[in-house]
């Protein structure tokens, strides 16, 4: 990746982070990037994402994406709008942890802190925001979508 982000200019270190992987399904991507602005939260809070809509990562696996943003210090996750984000159904995003074994002091750290799940597109911003203030850890967002019927986190709020 040399000294250059893979997320293309204009990134803002606050911003989550969204890459579309799957180029299949131009109606099913317009409804992810309207269902991302839901509001969340008491509706205050600001939808503040950085959207990378590239070919480059079409079909990309999530180890692709955790080598790609293991390079970027400033992030904790990363969304992908994956095949199974475009398919028929809820719209949901993979959430995946930029976190690596070497990063964990243990395998029960890394086995709570690290690894994926699926989130609606209106969760990102509630994760990313509490992520960035280190309100909460992606083990406690982890642990309420595995606490879902369908493995996905809807929002405590919710």
């Amino acid at each position: 990746m040399g000294d250059h982000t893979p997320w293309g200019a204009g990134r803002d270190r606050h911003a989550a982070l969204i890459v579309r992987t799957d180029h299949g399904d131009e109606r099913a991507w317009a409804a992810v990037r309207a269902e991302r602005m839901k509001p969340w939260g008491d509706g205050d809070f600001a939808r503040y994402v950085h959207i990378v809509d590239d070919p480059a990562w079409a079909g990309s696996t999530p180890a692709r994406m955790l080598s790609a943003a293991s390079a970027d210090a400033e992030l904790g996750v990363v969304f992908l709008a994956d095949r199974e984000s475009l398919a028929d159904g809820p719209c949901t995003l993979l959430a995946l942890a930029v976190l690596t074994r070497d990063e964990c002091d243990s395998d029960e750290e890394f086995e709570a802190d690290g690894g994926q799940f699926r989130t609606v597109a209106a969760g990102v911003h509630e994760i990313h925001a509490n992520l960035m203030i280190a309100n909460l850890s992606f083990g406690d967002f982890k642990e309420a979508a595995q606490a879902d019927p369908q493995g996905v986190f809807r929002g405590f709020a919710t």
